[in-house]
């Protein structure tokens, strides 16, 4: 496999960069992404923006109804912070409710 002779800088929002090399993976460029700057899940989104070119994980989608679906929502949630409106009374203004009778009526 040959490898190109390019070169390539990994920069890192935090401040981390590393040296790779480019290679050819048949038709297609590649670059080993060491460990340290590994993204979750099997997909990525890329994107060039001049000469940079940007890989950013994509959120996994969950089923409605799953347990990770719940979990990444509860997750979300939690990162809003408490809500600092204050909920509106949606029973006011109704009329009271009729008593209701289970079984037979009393006679």
């Amino acid at each position: 496999m040959p490898v190109a002779r390019e070169n390539a800088t990994v920069y890192w929002p935090e401040g981390g960069e590393r040296h790779v090399r480019l290679f050819r993976n048949g038709a297609n460029q590649a670059v080993r992404i060491p460990k340290e700057f590994e993204l979750p899940g099997n997909e990525a989104l890329m994107r060039r923006e001049g000469d940079r070119l940007i890989i950013e994980a994509i959120k996994p989608k969950f089923e409605p109804g799953a347990p990770a679906a719940l979990l990444a929502l509860l997750e979300q949630w939690a990162a809003e912070g408490p809500i600092e409106e204050p909920i509106p009374d949606i029973d006011a203004g109704l009329l009271p409710l009729d008593d209701i009778v289970l079984g037979e009526p009393e006679t």
